[in-house]
């Protein structure tokens, strides 16, 4: 799981990390969006709200940690949403969830 976090601290500083709702929305929508991380323990309007989008622009979500491991992997208090917009960073990630 820690590389996980490691991977996800890097992304942010490589600048390729949208974090928090209007930060994911806006990325959905430019299309720039590969891959949203959802944090387990997100609100289940959250859930909901980015399921929906993740469907309908065919955008592969996973639900991986909890909102606070999240945060503290980026250097935030917590976050329960994230949009990846590297495809590298992307593809990396979702390998290391599915390792879970």
């Amino acid at each position: 799981m820690s590389e996980l976090y490691s991977l996800l601290g890097l992304c942010k500083k490589a600048g390729k990390l949208a974090g928090g709702e209007v930060a994911v929305e806006n990325a959905i929508r430019k299309k720039t969006a590969q891959l949203l991380i959802l944090a387990k323990d997100a609100s289940a309007n959250t859930k909901k709200k980015f399921n929906n989008s993740a469907a309908y622009y065919k955008i592969p979500l996973v639900e991986v940690g909890d909102k606070t491991d999240l945060g503290r992997a980026v250097g935030e208090e917590m976050r329960a949403i994230f949009a990846v917009t590297d495809a590298g960073f992307a593809k990396r990630l979702m390998e290391l969830a599915q390792e879970e």
